[in-house]
């Protein structure tokens, strides 16, 4: 199975001040606004790209610092 991706280009009408602050959190975050607001209208459409979300998970995988510490079942299960 393929997956084809087809950008489409949007016009907004937006305040000039609201842009320059969106740009500002955008660049303090490490994003473009055009990269922002992709993410943003993402949440909000719910359901992400099932592809997308095994990369990430990929990424993210082993990345955690447990210490060697584990779950314990008898612990996770104890009731207070």
């Amino acid at each position: 199975m393929r997956t084809y991706t087809v950008e489409m280009n949007v016009t907004l009408s937006i305040d000039e001040q609201l842009v320059a602050r969106a740009r500002k959190k955008a660049d303090s975050l490490g994003k473009s606004l055009n990269q922002l607001i992709r993410d943003y209208l993402q949440v909000l459409a719910g359901g992400d790209d099932p592809e997308r979300s095994i990369e990430e998970l990929k990424r993210l995988s082993g990345q955690g610092h447990a210490r060697g510490w584990r779950f314990n079942r008898n612990e996770i299960h104890e009731r207070s």
